[in-house]
């Protein structure tokens, strides 16, 4: 990967619904190299995925919930069994093992404060290795970003 490819990367991840004609002109390229490029990041897997993000404001109201998770036993095999039945969970929007006292924070989107208790149900209260849980509503969102900052020095010369 080298300049140009971090360039693409950055503006695609501004705007993935750019056509190739203006990226290739944000980029510096001719249209059919940028093509070759934005291909050749999707083979290697450096481009997981495009998806389209949501307007929340423009969809059904939803309770954005950050769950600080600490497990009883620090056990592989039981933190696996728990990461499996949480990331298997529609709710589940983002999951993190972390360090420090805290085992995992989950970030999840639920409709109501019913739909969180079915959630805490199902995947907290039912893991009997979980010591304890707490829960961090959202008020507002500040910022939200899903771009991944790209180390420069990772760059071939």
């Amino acid at each position: 990967m080298d300049a140009i490819d971090q360039r693409i990367l950055e503006q695609l991840q501004q705007n993935a619904d750019v056509t190739n004609q203006a990226l290739a002109e944000q980029v510096g390229l001719s249209p059919s190299a940028c093509l070759k490029r934005v291909r050749r990041l999707h083979q290697s897997g450096v481009i997981d995925r495009i998806v389209a993000l949501l307007n929340p404001q423009a969809i059904a109201e939803s309770l954005y919930v950050i769950i600080e998770v600490t497990m009883e036993r620090d056990n592989k095999r039981l933190y696996k069994r728990f990461e499996d039945r949480a990331i298997a969970r529609p709710e589940v929007k983002q999951c993190y093992q972390v360090t420090g006292e805290i085992d995992f924070i989950l970030v999840i989107s639920v409709p109501d404060m019913q739909a969180y208790d079915r959630f805490c149900d199902a995947v907290l209260y039912a893991d009997d290795n979980l010591r304890k849980f707490r829960t961090l509503l959202s008020r507002r969102r500040s910022k939200f970003d899903t771009s991944t900052t790209i180390d420069p020095s990772a760059l071939t010369p």
